[in-house]
């Protein structure tokens, strides 16, 4: 049986390791803030920023890269991660991202007749669908919300990682889905894209017309959705499902 004095040498040491697990959360937030804040630092930067030294910088900051929280640039600095993207924009997701897309998307739809998704980044090299604003046609593409799409080899993916066009949009043939059609645009804030409008459509009666089209008026919604939260953008006097 322990003795009064071995039980609480125990408890002191207990309420150590808690203090020092404790530090080690707050030096890695204090961290992982100071890469968010400037966008991109050095790792003497970010040590001076938070007052630690370099070498326990250094392993802070790479148990946060190993995450995903945090990535490094070509030059060695370091940057937000993807897991912090989308960490941000689960934050903002499930009601503000959302409800400042939703009127939009509503819009989209109107306009094309087909279904409208939201998607941000998910884990690994994945994408995450987060909302959808079925289309009005008979057959349409039906609900994914939750669903994890590649990033390689679909639309949202494609401008969710930069690959969009010349003329700020992504066309994907049977990338996912067999004979479906995906044409999507990137919502950018703060200089980071964080999520991605898409149109999903079964490509029988997709053409590359209608496909840039469509794409030209997502460059035009997702541009636009900061700046007219309630989804009245101006819109063509007839839709783009009459074209």
């Amino acid at each position: 049986m322990a003795r009064h004095g071995d039980v609480d040498h125990l408890k002191a040491g207990q309420a150590v390791a808690a203090d020092s697990s404790t530090r080690t959360v707050e030096r890695a937030l204090a961290l992982l803030s100071a890469v968010c804040t400037d966008g991109s630092i050095s790792l003497s930067d970010a040590a001076r920023v938070v007052d630690l030294s370099a070498s326990t910088a250094l392993r802070l900051l790479r148990t946060l890269e190993g995450s995903g929280f945090v990535t490094r640039d070509p030059g060695g600095n370091f940057r937000p991660g993807a897991s912090v993207i989308q960490l941000g924009a689960l934050a903002l997701g499930q009601e503000s991202l959302v409800s400042l897309c939703t009127p939009h998307m509503k819009r989209l739809v109107a306009d094309t007749g087909e279904s409208c998704y939201l998607s941000i980044p998910g884990a690994g090299d994945t994408g995450i669908y987060i909302a959808i604003v079925e289309g009005t046609r008979s057959v349409r593409h039906t609900s994914w919300v939750g669903r994890s799409i590649p990033l390689e080899g679909s639309a949202a993916g494609k401008v969710l990682t930069g690959g969009q066009n010349g003329r700020g949009y992504a066309i994907v043939r049977s990338g996912v889905e067999d004979d479906i059609t995906a044409v999507a645009a990137p919502i950018v804030i703060g200089g980071r894209t964080v999520a991605a409008l898409s149109i999903v459509v079964p490509s029988y009666r997709l053409d590359e017309a209608k496909a840039q089209t469509f794409g030209e008026e997502l460059v035009k919604v997702a541009d636009n959705i900061l700046v007219e939260p309630d989804g009245n953008h101006e819109v063509p006097q007839e839709s783009m499902e009459k074209k």
